[in-house]
């Protein structure tokens, strides 16, 4: 997939997603835009039941809108089958959740080399990537820990390295200090500041204004409508 022109990765124009509840139509999106370009920094806000998570799941290709337009790198998502999603999840967003996700009875390494084996890549280049990208999240002496081994902010890390080693072209974090102290958070929020002054792309999904105000820009929902976008003129940034 190539990039549209004008750096633009994803280019949402008025959808929405409905639910059918028997003879009731729920709307938990109404008619949301928004562009995301190359090494952006989109926190997306709101209450529970705002449509956030529905949101993301849009963004993330885990769900399709009910109606308007998503393009990724210029291409219906909409037109999409589900191999054609289930590749653009795999090599083109890098996951992070709250829970982190991660196999108990696979070490960091192996954790980190899960989106490779999908990918088709071969042992060798799997445990070169998994290395690589462990050491960069600043856990080259703990590759070899299983998650219950390893404290939440280093389990966070490991579940951030398994999204960075495809090289993707989006970083979709979901709450991901919800599970972490203070401190703990912080620590998080500092590495995802360092991803992105390195060029990465990070769609931030969360209702804690402190963690919001580290990204360049905000969207805030309410009811599934759009509240207000911000442009965050001074970006919270990590000592």
């Amino acid at each position: 997939m190539n990039e549209a022109n004008n750096g633009t990765i994803i280019h949402i124009d008025k959808i929405g997603k409905v639910y059918e509840m028997g003879i009731e139509q729920v709307f938990a999106l109404r008619e949301v835009s928004l562009d995301i370009t190359k090494n952006d920094y989109l926190a997306i806000m709101g209450p529970s039941g705002s449509g956030k998570s529905t949101l993301m799941n849009i963004l993330g290709c885990l769900d399709t809108p009910s109606f308007g337009t998503y393009l990724f790198k210029g291409l219906n998502v909409n037109d999409m089958d589900d191999n054609d999603l289930a590749n653009i999840r795999n090599k083109e967003i890098g996951f992070v959740f709250q829970t982190f996700n991660l196999l108990a009875r696979q070490n960091a390494l192996k954790n980190v080399e899960l989106p490779l084996v999908y990918g088709g890549y071969s042992s060798s280049t799997r445990l070169e990537m998994a290395k690589k990208t462990l050491e960069e999240v600043g856990l080259g002496d703990r590759m070899m820990h299983k998650p219950n081994e390893l404290s939440g902010g280093q389990r966070q890390r490991v579940a951030i390295a398994r999204a960075l080693v495809t090289n993707p072209s989006i970083i979709l974090a979901d709450e991901p200090t919800g599970n972490l102290d203070t401190k703990t958070g912080e620590e998080i929020m500092k590495l995802f500041y360092e991803l992105w002054k390195k060029g990465n792309t990070i769609i931030l999904v969360t209702h804690e204004e402190d963690i919001a105000r580290h990204a360049k820009r905000i969207i805030r929902l309410r009811d599934g409508l759009v509240e207000r976008y911000e442009v965050n003129e001074k970006p919270f940034i990590p000592n």
